[in-house]
């Protein structure tokens, strides 16, 4: 084996810092061997049209060529990169994306709010004790703030708000000016969005509360400096350190010990943030740990080595959510997959791993929309599939499933930008395929000598069956010559050719 393949590695592209943390198994065993943080303060180089702005672009970029260093030689496989809610609302993404991708040289998975919940509490649930209790987790980041409560292996709510120390600290104390007033402003705009969610936490309950990321290990710290048998984070004590600043005017006038340097500027904010979540939500005190999303990173990431992966247990949630009929689900996939493998040599054994995993989800769940209605279902299935929360799947993971979705019926004319990737192209033609195939919703048998061939590149397709077959399935045949006129319209040959 060679040295580096027993090595992994998270990525964390917060609103306030990036993080990259390397672990290396030996005797089967994890350890984190490189640790590397940098604060980009991403969320403060948005402007009021959520542009990011040149100069906070440059020291992004600057970032993730010098993670990009650390991860050179390692597969795509040993590496998950994801980003948080300022890239969720970044008007200006696509070439920046481009850009922060070709630095790192990995692909970067901008992850919803809910899944950045979610994976919080997996790196917290792995490292922290719960023994049979049910804990309420806050993670403050640099844009938004994630609310978690679970007591086992998967959580059972998961909620973000968009309220980050670093977005706050910008819009109530520019230039680290903090005023009494405009303090008691900031808790109370947190409180108000708090509120929309607080019933939900409360009629779930929890047993204690654990804060985690920046924000609640500097109020920790500097807490600590003043009462140092006090580990927990307790509403008096931010009282008094809220007192500090505002008599003070700001955070640095303040003087705190225990506070870094680089959490002056943001450190009113994510106290503003905190004071609210206690006020709204009646927390008595905090335990806090050094665990979070990039550790949630690294145990999903492990799950998915281990054929563990989340993204399977959520295509099973929604096919029971949406009422599938799983029998049909298994023939569109198996047809699918029959069609996908019969295209191997077109593709790196890569590709093709990628495309039979994304092919297989789409056709256990191409049916959902059915739920809604039958017109359209295929639209139905592929808005749900974009919209929803998917625990495990990145929204760009999201996207690709609803594409295939939405192009396996119908006019092809809304797939044309689809169409162009030859790949995604060549997988919506399997899938279209085998629901045209599967349409008698019953098993199907097909001659030995069908093939299919697919030249996407230059917009051809060809698929080669039984003259035999087709006399015996009328409806079948039908169904693909329409399928040849579909093609046609989106300047693309389908041919049927009878053996």
């Amino acid at each position: 084996m060679k040295s580096n393949e027993n090595i992994i590695a998270s990525v964390d592209l917060g609103s306030n810092s990036f993080r990259l943390q390397i672990y290396h198994c030996h005797h089967e065993q994890w350890q984190i061997v490189d640790s590397i943080k940098e604060m980009v303060q991403l969320a403060a180089g948005l402007d009021a049209k959520k542009n990011l702005n040149k100069d906070v672009q440059e020291r992004a970029l600057a970032c993730l060529a010098r993670f990009g260093e650390r991860l050179r030689g390692l597969k795509a496989r040993q590496v998950r990169a994801v980003a948080t809610n300022t890239f969720r609302v970044m008007n200006n993404l696509q070439p920046f994306l481009s850009k922060a991708e070709k630095a790192l040289g990995f692909p970067i998975e901008i992850i919803a709010g809910r899944e950045e919940a979610r994976l919080i509490y997996t790196g917290v649930v792995h490292t922290v004790p719960f023994n049979q209790q049910r804990a309420l987790i806050i993670d403050i980041g640099g844009g938004s703030t994630e609310f978690v409560i679970g007591a086992q292996e998967q959580p059972e709510i998961t909620e973000s708000l968009a309220l980050g120390c670093v977005s706050y600290s910008m819009r109530f104390f520019a230039g680290d000016k903090v005023s009494a007033s405009s303090f008691r402003n900031a808790v109370n705009s947190a409180r108000s969005e708090i509120q929309r969610i607080a019933g939900g936490l409360k009629n779930i309950s929890w047993d204690f509360a654990i804060g985690t990321s920046g924000s609640a290990r500097a109020i920790r710290d500097v807490t600590m400096t003043t009462h140092p048998a006090e580990e927990n984070i307790r509403y008096e004590h931010m009282q008094t350190l809220a007192k500090r600043i505002t008599q003070a005017g700001g955070t640095r006038k303040a003087r705190l010990e225990g506070l870094r340097p680089d959490r002056i500027e943001v450190f009113a904010g994510g106290l503003a943030v905190m004071m609210a979540a206690f006020e709204e939500l009646a927390i008595a005190d905090m335990t806090v740990t050094d665990a979070a999303l990039r550790d949630g990173v690294f145990y999903d990431l492990i799950g998915r080595h281990l054929d563990q992966d989340m993204r399977d247990e959520t295509i099973a949630q929604f096919q029971l959510r949406y009422h599938v009929d799983l029998a049909q689900a298994m023939r569109v996939e198996a047809v699918a997959l029959r069609c996908l493998n019969g295209l191997a040599m077109q593709m790196s054994r890569q590709e093709l791993r990628y495309w039979q995993t994304f092919v297989s989800w789409a056709a256990r769940v191409h049916e959902i929309g059915l739920s809604i209605a039958h017109t359209g279902y295929h639209k139905h299935s592929a808005y749900i599939l974009e919209q929803a929360d998917m625990p495990g799947f990145s929204r760009k993971d999201q996207k690709v499933l609803a594409t295939l979705v939405l192009g396996h019926r119908g006019d092809l004319k809304k797939m044309r930008e689809a169409l162009d990737n030859p790949l995604l192209c060549s997988a919506i033609i399997c899938l279209r395929l085998a629901a045209l195939f599967c349409r008698a919703r019953a098993d199907i048998v097909f001659p030995e000598q069908t093939s299919l061939q697919v030249n996407a590149a230059k917009k051809k397709c060809v698929l080669s069956i039984s003259r035999e077959w087709l006399n015996a399935n009328p409806l079948s045949a039908n169904a693909l010559d329409f399928e040849t006129f579909a093609w046609d319209k989106v300047g693309h040959q389908f041919i049927v050719k009878a053996l």
